[in-house]
């Protein structure tokens, strides 16, 4: 039954991003708002499928961040960066350069004014990150990053890479710490039915040392994840 589903749940997502995409595609040439407002679309949409064919539902919870901070969010799914654009309603997504490149879907997010970075660049591309994050914040958005920089699955060990500390550092603003358990319910093609939770944990405010900071970051995002993971293996195991 969960491949089943799985795969009715595929053909779905496919349908919707491809009618989207091409119904959508004067947004290219519109203000970015129009594309920022299609891409809520799009993923609210998804989601409702999401929970009427796969039985995946979500869950949302402490304080959802307004604008101007930075959120890091522990990263195991594409549902991930659906659902927290979907909440934070426009932020700045730092992602890696090579995803603008991919037909439609890189030129959405191009237009949508994500935060391209090239991971073997070094420092220029930690000055051009920063320069475009403060660019987002003077815009009154706020920037958010999977300081991990890849997807992890459930038990992998934590790898946190320096590039939020230089966020954190140069910006003085406050980080909000985000822990998820998506990689329990959507593993690739298949998805599994339950509940994902998604949880905003205390703001991390400006002024730490990087160390301390990445210290804090990591003790609060991986033990709140470890929590999370622990309730969705339960709630599996009981359904």
């Amino acid at each position: 039954m969960t491949v089943l589903r799985s795969a009715l749940f595929f053909l779905w997502f496919a349908l919707v991003s491809v009618v989207i995409c091409v119904v959508f595609l004067p947004a290219l040439i519109l203000p970015r708002q129009v594309t920022v407002w299609m891409s809520r679309r799009w993923s609210a949409i998804n989601f409702w499928g999401l929970r009427v064919i796969a039985g995946v539902r979500f869950e949302v919870r402490g304080t959802v961040p307004r604008d101007g901070v930075l959120v890091a969010a522990k990263h195991m799914s594409m549902w991930d960066t659906m659902a927290l654009y979907l909440v934070l309603d426009d932020p700045a997504v730092v992602l890696k350069r090579g995803l603008q490149f991919i037909p439609f879907y890189g030129w959405y997010i191009t237009k949508a004014g994500s935060i391209a970075i090239d991971r073997g660049g070094g420092a220029s591309t930690l000055r051009k990150m920063t320069a475009s994050a403060k660019r987002a914040l003077d815009a009154g958005r706020s920037i958010l990053i999977f300081p991990e920089g890849t997807r992890k699955k459930p038990d992998a060990a934590p790898d946190y890479k320096p590039g939020v500390a230089a966020l954190y550092s140069q910006l003085g603003v406050p980080c909000v710490p985000a822990a998820l358990n998506s990689g329990l319910f959507w593993t690739g093609f298949i998805k599994r039915s339950g509940n994902i939770v998604l949880e905003f944990l205390e703001p991390i405010p400006p002024g730490l040392r990087s160390r301390e900071f990445m210290k804090v970051l990591q003790e609060r995002i991986e033990t709140a994840t470890v929590t999370l993971i622990a309730e969705g293996r339960t709630q599996r195991n009981a359904s």
